[in-house]
């Protein structure tokens, strides 16, 4: 099987750890890496021996698939000019800027017969793996993911960034459409919304409480199940994994019996890019479509509109606050 000629574009914070994996990759060559930073491109380009370009279509005729770990603003014109010249597209989530955008994507993809994979590396936890492969018939679901202020990813809001996480998850279990919607939200220290709590209820009647923020003192990465007889835990922090049964009239205590799973050093990143390489190689279906990608984001867009609404109506109601909010934003 001949090797997937690759190039990453994009090797800030991110992107670098992306190319380090893939020049480890047997099914793989790394034949470039793309910043638009020459410095930053030379500095990854010389620890892994390949080629440093500062413009992606460049290297477009060279290779076979993208790995794009772009701003999200660019990921549309980026993820459509590599498909367009044939390539294969691994993207980070979230796949657009918008759904438009991302629909738009989706439909390319299908055209040209190229794979697109978006990267909600949730999927690809050990303890994310375990949860969804014992959930069966899920009727309450908990999911809590904080993480302390930082610079980077402000090109979003919390929803995009930490959220939109937990909503694919969420998706990929219910396989149902949403009945309701319920959203609340705030901008703290930038002028995006950087606290979100979401709930949602399924016309099967299951019910998703989710919540968001980055600005906690520590960070969490919980996502917990409650079925029929049955509770399921995920920390990816703690990279732990619980299963506790319950018989009818049974009380939770903590004699109940449970089974717990810790995972040691689970890579990720590590495990979604080998799967996109392979699924590229084979001809496959990758593990997170760029159909799922799109879902994704239209619940997250349809959470941000929700938000927004309901932050106009406080504005109009109390005055608004953001201009003394914005003075002390980080741009």
């Amino acid at each position: 099987m001949n090797k997937v000629r690759i190039a990453v574009i994009g090797v800030g914070h991110l992107g670098r750890f992306h190319a380090a994996k893939l020049a480890l990759l047997p099914e793989a060559e790394l034949v470039a890496v793309v910043d638009v930073l020459p410095e930053r491109a030379e500095e990854v380009a010389k620890k892994l021996g390949v080629r440093a370009v500062t413009d992606f279509k460049e290297v477009l005729p060279e290779i076979d698939a993208v790995s794009v770990v772009v701003p999200t603003v660019h990921h549309y014109r980026v993820t459509k000019e590599a498909l367009e010249a044939g390539c294969h597209v691994f993207v980070e989530k979230p796949l657009a800027a918008s759904p438009e955008e991302a629909r738009e994507l989706v439909k390319l993809a299908k055209k040209l017969d190229r794979i697109l994979q978006v990267g909600h590396i949730e999927r690809f936890n050990p303890a994310i793996k375990r949860l969804l492969a014992e959930t069966e018939n899920p009727v309450f679901i908990e999911a809590e993911r904080t993480s302390r202020f930082s610079r980077r990813c402000l090109d979003v809001d919390v929803i995009l960034d930490l959220m939109i996480h937990d909503l694919d998850l969420v998706l990929t279990l219910t396989k149902q459409k949403i009945a309701e919607l319920q959203a609340t939200g705030a901008p703290v220290m930038t002028d995006k919304t950087d606290l979100a709590s979401v709930r949602l209820v399924f016309e099967n009647g299951t019910v998703a409480n989710l919540t968001a923020s980055r600005l906690a003192l520590h960070p969490r990465r919980s996502f917990r199940v409650f079925q029929p007889g049955m509770y399921l835990a995920a920390d990816t922090l703690e990279n732990t994994f619980v299963k506790v049964k319950l018989k009818a009239g049974e009380s939770l205590a903590a004699e109940t019996p449970s089974e717990a799973e810790t995972f040691a050093n689970p890579d990720p990143l590590l495990e979604e890019l080998i799967s996109f390489v392979r699924a590229v190689a084979k001809g496959e279906r990758p593990p997170v479509s760029g159909e799922e990608g799109f879902e994704a984001l239209e619940l997250a867009f349809r959470i941000k509109k929700e938000i927004d609404r309901q932050m106009a109506h406080f504005l109009a109601r109390e005055g608004s606050c953001l201009p003394d909010l914005k003075r002390h934003c980080v741009s």
